[in-house]
């Protein structure tokens, strides 16, 4: 017992060990950038060994998509749920994303910018695991918002689907172009651009 606990121990380090390194691949290259034969190459790992832990490109690349998804949850997701909710934790949301995309969490700043674009005219797992990701951050970027408005910090008539739209619109837009430009600029412009929104939306005007 103790032998094959050993191994699935070795086996679920290994998959780590992929997957930390498949999603700073895909974040800059795109998820079609991941292979087998170079995962193996690159972690001295055989290729039957990565082929075995996910049987195919395919299932790899899910499989990267979700690694990226459990890491954004805890770099961007949690840290806003320390706040209560209202206006606070819309701005700790949106902040926390800016940070993730500034501090290069991954290499080629949001990874799900990168894919997004890389799949969203096609079809298949990889094309609906993209889609649900994108879908489930802008839902939970609507709920904050409506957390907000339901305690009273935002106003009755706020139009929540349309302020998640901009803010989400500011912070990608941030990432793109300091990504392009390797400048910072671009996340004080955002900031600015928030707060004015959430300042306009604000029960206090």
């Amino acid at each position: 017992m103790t032998r094959v606990d050993g191994r699935v121990e070795r086996g679920n380090r290994t998959r780590q060990a992929v997957l930390d390194r498949t999603v700073e691949i895909a974040s800059v290259e795109g998820l079609e950038a991941l292979s087998v034969g170079r995962l193996a190459t690159e972690l001295r790992l055989s290729k039957s060994g990565v082929f075995a832990l996910f049987g195919s490109k395919e299932e790899l690349q899910l499989a990267t998509v979700r690694e990226a998804g459990r890491i954004f949850t805890e770099r961007v997701i949690r840290p806003a749920q320390e706040e209560p909710p209202g206006a606070g934790r819309v701005l700790r949301l949106c902040e926390a994303w800016l940070e993730y995309s500034r501090g290069r969490v991954f290499p080629g700043g949001c990874f799900f910018y990168e894919v997004i674009a890389e799949f969203d005219a096609r079809s298949g797992p990889v094309h609906d695991a993209v889609v649900r990701a994108q879908r489930d951050w802008t839902a939970h970027v609507e709920h904050t918002i409506a957390g907000a408005r339901d305690a009273g910090e935002l106003q009755a008539g706020t139009d929540v689907p349309q302020l998640a739209f901009e803010l989400v619109a500011l912070m990608e837009t941030a990432n793109m172009v300091s990504v392009l430009h390797s400048e910072e600029t671009a996340y004080e412009r955002a900031r600015t651009g928030i707060a004015a929104r959430l300042q306009q939306a604000s029960s206090e005007n």
